[in-house]
């Protein structure tokens, strides 16, 4: 069914209604498939009572589908990131079919998550203290319309954007529409959603970890809590880099250092290191001198002899990283710590395989089924059919 846009005023916008609307009606031409089972479940919630009212705390919302010919044997466990929920990976703002969908009909089941907090998983203010929602204007600068605002060297190069990116681009509404209340706490939503996952991964039995974003910062605690469990984690532009925020404040200098965020290297979680570490201030820290290229950040690494990351050693690890996004500056610096952790990582650039223009968003961009099949391809050689 086509989409229903308001209208608009302005003349561009209407041209742009009608080419996004033009765009979707051609993408969007997916045959029916065939189900064995789909439908939702909570894990990770405990009772809390305040103020003789007892409520539900820090469960997840999980949906799934099942398709009829499930030809691999790991089901693919997806996390939305920050601002959003699950619908990152369930469609696109223009209305095509999302990265669930893609792997469903390649015979994979699929679990989608909501996370503790967020969306359909629930609220409480007295167990999650203050929420914060992200604006339309933090989107058009990061995603939306990065080519205007050039922050980063690389923002410029953005042409993946299914809309025009104008602020009333009806493409760019149903974007911001999908922003939903998170919580404040960044360190809370970690211990949280390391909780909640571990629940899910103890229901599921064996999995793949998707993460986009803010759940990088999920990813590696889980990961390392059972890596018996994890059968690969595909990380796509994960939250980093390792320890300390990068902001962005345009040319000529484009970097500045932000807050410590990461005090564990790649979570606020505490994670397995060996030699141990009991606090995170044993974790000793230095800056790369130079950067490792044009355009890219200087990043964070551990001092030498820098501890090992034993559990995360155990599964495969794809790092995904768009040509025209934020993270093109410094996810090199995410990949940079595994390795000198003894963790094998796989760093997949799109521009290095001829797909270009891809922002932070990229599961909701235009070429989003090529990228989809970039992870694919990669799964197939890296997750075997059998342990």
């Amino acid at each position: 069914m086509p989409l229903a846009y308001p209208i608009f005023s302005s003349a561009a916008t209407l041209i742009c209604s009608r080419m996004v609307m033009t765009q979707s009606a051609r993408e969007d031409d997916d045959p029916p498939y065939a189900l064995s089972r789909d439908g939702y479940f909570y894990v990770g919630g405990k009772p809390m009572t305040a103020d003789g009212h007892t409520r539900i705390i820090g469960q997840m919302y999980v949906e799934f589908r099942i398709p009829a010919q499930q030809t691999h044997p790991y089901p693919i466990i997806m996390v939305h990131g920050g601002t959003r929920s699950g619908t990152t990976y369930t469609g696109t703002p223009d209305g095509r079919e999302g990265w669930a969908q893609y792997f469903v009909r390649r015979g994979y089941a699929v679990y989608v998550v909501d996370q503790p907090g967020r969306g359909r998983s629930g609220y409480s203010a007295e167990a999650y203290g203050p929420f914060k929602v992200a604006d339309r204007e933090s989107g058009m600068r990061r995603y939306l319309a990065q080519k205007t605002f050039k922050l980063w060297p690389q923002a410029h190069l953005h042409t993946q954007w299914p809309g025009c990116g104008d602020a009333d681009d009806p493409v760019t509404l149903a974007m911001v529409s999908n922003y939903l209340p998170e919580i404040e706490d960044f360190t809370k939503q970690q211990f949280l959603n390391r909780d909640a996952l571990v629940a899910l991964f103890d229901k599921t039995g064996p999995a793949i970890l998707m993460v986009h974003s803010q759940a990088g910062a999920f990813a590696w605690p889980v990961a390392d809590a059972r890596p018996q469990l994890v059968k690969a984690v595909v990380a796509v532009e994960p939250n980093g880099p390792p320890f300390y925020e990068v902001n962005f404040i345009g040319a000529p200098d484009y970097f500045k250092q932000g807050k410590l965020a990461l005090p564990y290297g790649l979570s606020a979680v505490p994670l397995t290191y060996s030699p141990p570490v009991r606090d995170a201030s044993e974790l000793a820290k230095v800056q790369a001198s130079e950067p490792d290229g044009p355009g890219l950040a200087r990043c964070w690494l551990q001092a030498e002899p820098a501890r090992q990351l034993p559990n995360l050693q155990q599964m495969p690890i794809m790092v995904l990283t768009g040509e025209a996004s934020y993270h093109a500056p410094y996810d090199h610096g995410t990949v940079k710590y595994l390795a000198q952790a003894g963790v094998k990582a796989t760093h997949i650039r799109l521009v290095e395989l001829g797909i270009r223009g891809n922002s932070h968003v990229m599961m909701n961009e235009k070429n989003n089924k090529e990228i989809a099949a970039v992870i694919a391809k990669w799964l197939d050689q890296a997750v075997p059919a059998k342990d």
